[in-house]
């Protein structure tokens, strides 16, 4: 049987291992401040580039006059409406429809 002296087994060899880190404690709490501030810088940065992006992104509401509100909104509204059947447009059109399709570049 393994003797137990002082709460702790014999073969252990030192009982104090798991608070060996407060040794450096000044150290630790170094590096964890370090931590801390670049994981804030980092947010900032991520933060200042959306608030960039942002202002890039082109937004009606906000980049508009306050009136061309109103008419971004009646242009909203409107819509192609089917009143007129294509037969009666194509009836009242004077274009040629035998001719040939139009190609930029290509001469007849």
């Amino acid at each position: 049987e393994d003797q137990v002296v002082n709460g702790h087994d014999e073969k252990e060899n030192n009982p104090f291992a798991e608070y060996m880190w407060m040794e450096n404690e000044e150290d630790f709490n170094r590096q964890v401040e370090e931590e801390l501030q670049e994981q804030e810088f980092l947010d900032r940065c991520f933060q200042e580039m959306l608030e960039e992006e942002d202002q890039d992104w082109f937004i009606p509401s906000r980049d508009l006059p306050q009136g061309m509100g109103q008419l971004q909104q009646q242009l909203n509204g409107l819509s192609v409406g089917d009143s007129h059947s294509s037969e009666d447009i194509l009836s009242k059109s004077n274009l040629n429809p035998d001719a040939k399709e139009f190609v930029p570049g290509v001469k007849y």
